[in-house]
């Protein structure tokens, strides 16, 4: 296309936004948001889209729902505007724990947030490191699905000493963390849970793969309690690890998280942008990593119609 992208911020991470626009040499185009006293929201673009290749950046973080409806209007007033196509961008996926009916008579919202994207006017969907890959299929248009597992791995090596391990939560992200360690060049440990009794909480017993003596390195794609990476740092200190650090794509850092991580035996938490990290939430453990150039990559790519093959996240 001969004229450059068009970068287009929602409210929830106009630095992440910026940044991204920066990397790719372009200014964030210029939207007016109005919210009323009825809690309404009015979206004003104000940039001229028309027939250009606009890239809507919205993440997921609270306020959620406010997020996502805002995004929505976003893309229905770029349509408006005669963008010649949307696409969204959404490093964190609104919803994306919602990816199934585990009981009778509740929403798969997940699949129903696509619908409404694809509804709204969004031609193409630009995600990183989604929960489950099934999030994909519930898409009628293009998704590219990329992953920072190559950004989060350079940043937690870097100052871990002497022998390496990978650490994975769980037999389900055994396949992520096994990518995770291949990236590295170093071995893999799986920890196996099991559910006590009746409870349906399903507690760490033991390890597949040697622990002892090694610097253990956890991945997940999201921290949100803190729960299940923190019990697997315990494991594996009690296991003979020399020390424990974690990574994480999307550092949620709900409820009491940062509470539990300064009373851990974790290391070190490395996180990245792809939600922004609140004042109150910030602490010398947790590092953040931004994705920004790792986006701009993406979108520079989509804008020229080139692969992203390489940026793919391949679950």
């Amino acid at each position: 296309m001969s004229h450059p992208p068009v970068i287009i911020s929602g409210s929830s991470h106009p630095t992440l936004a910026a940044t991204i626009a920066s990397h790719l040499g372009v200014a964030v185009g210029r939207v007016r948001f109005n919210r009323f006293s009825n809690e309404n929201v009015k979206v004003c673009v104000e940039e001229n889209v028309r027939d250009r290749d606009v890239f809507v950046v919205q993440t997921s973080c609270p306020p959620v729902n406010e997020s996502l409806m805002e995004t929505l209007i976003l893309v229905d007033a770029l349509r408006s505007a005669g963008a010649g196509r949307v696409t969204a961008v959404l490093p964190y996926y609104p919803y994306v724990r919602s990816d199934k009916q585990d009981e009778p008579g509740v929403s798969i919202t997940a699949r129903l947030v696509a619908d409404l994207l694809a509804t709204a006017g969004a031609q193409r969907l630009l995600a990183m490191d989604l929960h489950s890959p099934q999030i994909h299929g519930f898409f009628r248009i293009p998704v590219d699905h990329i992953t920072a597992i190559s950004v989060l791995g350079g940043a937690l090596v870097a100052d871990t000493p002497g022998e390496r391990v990978v650490v994975a939560t769980d037999i389900g992200e055994a396949k992520d963390a096994g990518r995770f360690a291949h990236e590295l060049g170093i071995p893999l440990a799986v920890i196996d849970k099991r559910r006590v009794g009746d409870d349906e909480h399903a507690i760490p017993q033991t390890i597949v793969g040697d622990v002892r003596g090694r610097h253990a390195l956890i991945v997940d794609d999201e921290i949100a309690t803190g729960g299940t990476i923190l019990e697997a740092a315990e494991l594996v200190m009690r296991l003979g690890a020399a020390s424990v650090e974690a990574a994480a794509v999307h550092g949620v850092l709900s409820g009491r998280a940062v509470e539990r991580i300064r009373a851990s035996s974790l290391r070190r938490l490395v996180i990245t942008d792809s939600i922004p990290l609140p004042e109150a939430k910030r602490d010398p453990r947790i590092a953040v990593v931004s994705i920004a150039g790792l986006l701009s990559d993406a979108i520079g790519r989509i804008h020229r119609g080139d692969s992203v093959a390489h940026l793919a996240s391949r679950r």
